[in-house]
């Protein structure tokens, strides 16, 4: 385990933050939706838990219901969205700050739409996809809740 004190100082330069909104999609066997970042995006290759940016003006569960449709042709409600946890993460550049929800209900199939892999996983499996440092902590919550 790491420790919460490793003797470094914080860092303090100003950075962006970022405000991503993702969702953890649960069929109706447990299993969890994960989309591979496609070639030509930073950090391709890697999984993660559909969504993307909120737009300004936008709340995190209005972006993805229109991430979702966008992404993976499906639809849902806001009401359908339940708040689970966040990331909090600094990347090189930015600072991510992504609220993760969980979402049980849709409508549609869910398909690739952006040149994305997408795959089901059960929470036992999540760990055999490499995911993007801010994604990872989130894998152990899911796992608790499922």
């Amino acid at each position: 385990m790491t420790p919460c004190w490793d003797g470094r100082p914080e860092p303090t330069e100003p950075v962006r933050t970022v405000l991503v909104a993702a969702v953890a999609l649960i069929d109706a066997d447990g299993r969890v939706l994960l989309a591979q970042r496609p070639p030509g995006k930073s950090l391709a290759g890697l999984w993660e838990f559909p969504g993307g940016k909120v737009d300004p003006g936008e709340t995190p569960e209005v972006a993805l219901v229109r991430e979702l449709r966008e992404e993976l042709g499906i639809d849902t409600r806001t009401s359908c969205l339940a708040p689970f946890t966040f990331a909090s993460h600094r990347y090189e550049t930015f600072h991510l700050l992504m609220p993760l929800y969980v979402c049980r209900v849709w409508q549609g199939t869910p398909q690739p739409l952006e040149g994305q892999s997408l795959a089901w996983a059960r929470v036992d499996q999540l760990n055999d996809y490499p995911m993007p440092p801010a994604d990872v902590p989130l894998v152990a919550m899911l796992r608790d809740l499922l």
